[in-house]
């Protein structure tokens, strides 16, 4: 039960009321037409742009035009008043006993409310983390991972049909940089001296468990070959055992994958994908054989000019033509990701948001073009950035990790303080701006912590519960048994205004998925939190406003309603954010 969009619909129906009338054309585009919350809460409930919208086509004045559609709309149920402001802004106004209407469907629906049908099953792929296999993952990834989670999360609650999905970066020169490392460590297992660990290799104690795996595998035995027989050895298995890791941190986190796709299936001796794909887009014009000028600024020492496999992908917005092979006859990164999201495409995938670190910036617009040159212009590309994240511990930054070698780790972070806090606060500011993240501040129990008063939201709404339990021990548990409560009794200011605000629920649902923004969610949480402990205070302060009444069953049963949908809201939001809606603070 959208608010937003219902009143929309009147809106849309007064404007077709008065084109029946002949008082406005026929034709209007109505699509631009929106219902939100005004900005002013002193101007009232709803608030559209119809008349400004639609004043142009309908060659009209805006406020002439708005009165009429203000006329219509007087007569709408539950409308209690209309205002015409400024230059033609239409606020709405609703009468007490529409709020409560909402909070009975609530009740009914459970954690289902706010479910949307937005997406109507499209399916899209989201990616995210992909990081390299060659290491632990550090607290960068670790943002990018559970935004990517709450983002699909999000998406699937507003009706896509999502596939979650990790792209393995185990093809190119980074994994044998790895597989040369993790024989290091597996000649120091065997007892061998090896020193400081050479430059240009992986250093950190990551890999030691690796070398000690490699013996336990293969005794000596690797030792004696030459490196052009143990690396695709060592290689397969250590690129095996660094995702194992990587999994295992993932799901400390919460996260996991219905697709890990392998780069190496695309560059693999059987099926040369890449190459195929580069074929497929010069029979179609979109690669050619030519040369690129040089950098701008780039001193022309540092420039090859060559002739080369080139992208046409100015044609498709890009600032420059691509180049697709290094000058070695490899190709270059760019011709790999193009493969891979013609795969993608060829999966059934016309809908691909990407999560990628802000470095990759400027990759953004040449696979935005690389998607609609693979997909004939039928697929779409969105891109997530996101910014990086500093680390602090009482305000002091935070030293890197001694496993790791040179950052601290998602692990290091998860383990000291706890899955629910990393994932609230890496969305509790918007993923293209940097996060400050304190470890001792997020431990908290303060209202200062988001995600302490977020889960004592949901804490304190059980804990009232369970005394009202004991007060009224025939009261039904169900959230459900509640939807037929004298809801009209709740007409405190305080409790319509947290019926407001859990009205609002589904229309941020939608929001947020339309902006790829599940921050929204937890920033929304967060309002709710602190609506609710508002009004928890104001009955410590004034006994007649507790949502326990032990002389009056129908007045606790109606707040206990709201207390139910309370309890059910944040417990929803907090799934889409993957975090617990715990019943109880420890």
């Amino acid at each position: 039960m959208n608010v937003y969009a219902i009143f929309a619909d009147h809106v849309r129906e007064a404007i077709a009321a008065l084109v029946e009338e002949g008082a406005v054309p026929a034709g209007l585009d109505v699509s631009r037409v929106v219902v939100e919350p005004p900005r002013d809460q002193s101007h009232g409930d709803l608030a559209t742009n119809a008349a400004m919208v639609l004043a142009k086509e309908a060659r009209m004045k805006p406020r002439d035009l708005a009165e009429r559609i203000a006329g219509k709309l007087a007569a709408t149920p539950h409308v209690a008043k209309v205002d015409v402001a400024g230059p033609g802004f239409i606020n709405l106004s609703l009468d007490a006993a529409f709020w409560p209407k909402v909070l009975s469907f609530a009740l009914m629906a459970g954690l289902d409310f706010g479910r949307s049908g937005l997406g109507a099953e499209e399916a899209v792929n989201v990616e995210y983390v992909s990081a390299n296999p060659t290491g632990p993952m550090h607290v960068g990834h670790c943002r990018g991972a559970v935004f990517g989670d709450a983002l699909a999360r999000l998406l699937a609650f507003a009706g896509f049909s999502v596939t979650k999905e990790y792209y393995i970066n185990d093809a190119g020169a980074q994994v044998d940089v790895l597989a040369r490392s993790a024989f290091l460590r597996y000649r120091e297992a065997l007892g061998e001296e090896i020193g400081a660990i050479p430059d240009g290799l992986y250093p950190g104690d990551y890999l030691v468990p690796v070398g000690r795996a490699l013996v336990a595998a293969h005794g000596p035995a690797l030792k004696a070959m030459e490196e052009g027989e143990w690396l695709p050895l060592v290689k397969g298995f250590t690129i095996d055992a660094m995702m194992a890791a990587i999994r295992d941190d993932l799901d400390a986190l919460g996260i996991d994958f219905d697709v890990f796709f392998s780069e190496r299936s695309l560059v693999s001796a059987a099926a040369d994908k890449v190459g195929t794909t580069i074929e497929a887009l010069r029979t179609s014009g979109e690669v050619y054989e030519g040369r690129l000028p040089p950098p701008k600024g780039a001193p022309i020492e540092d420039w090859e000019d060559r002739e080369q496999t080139l992208f046409r992908s100015t044609d498709f917005g890009d600032d420059v033509d691509r180049p697709l092979k290094k000058s070695d006859g490899s190709y270059t990164y760019f011709a790999g990701d193009i493969a891979y999201h013609k795969d993608k495409v060829e999966r059934g995938f016309l809908k691909m948001i990407d999560v990628w670190g802000a470095d990759h910036g400027g990759y953004v617009k040449r696979m935005q073009a690389a998607v609609k040159a693979v997909s004939a212009g039928k697929a779409t590309l969105h891109v997530e950035l996101i910014q990086l994240v500093r680390l602090f511990r009482n305000g002091e930054p935070v030293r890197m990790s001694k496993r790791a070698g040179s950052f601290v780790t998602l692990r290091d972070v998860v383990d000291e303080v706890g899955r629910d806090a990393v994932r609230f606060m890496m969305l509790f500011r918007k993923n293209d701006a940097p996060l400050d993240f304190d470890l001792a501040k997020v431990l908290e129990q303060s209202r200062e912590n988001p995600v302490f008063y977020v889960q004592y939201a949901h804490a304190r709404a059980k804990s009232i519960l369970r005394n009202a339990f004991e007060a009224f021990p025939k009261l039904p548990e169900e959230p459900a048994a509640y939807a037929d409560a004298r809801l009209d009794r709740l007409d405190d200011e305080g409790e319509l205004g947290l019926l407001k605000r859990l009205a609002s629920w589904p229309r941020v649902v939608e929001q947020a998925a339309a902006a790829c923004e599940p921050h929204r969610i937890a920033f929304y949480l967060h309002d709710v939190a602190s609506d609710f402990h508002a009004q928890w205070n104001r009955g410590k302060d004034l006994p007649y406003l507790r949502f326990i009444m032990e002389n009056d069953e129908e007045l606790t049963m109606a707040r206990l309603a709201l207390v139910q949908g309370v309890a059910a809201v944040l417990a929803s939001g907090l799934k889409v954010l993957g975090v617990d809606a715990v019943d109880e603070m420890k």
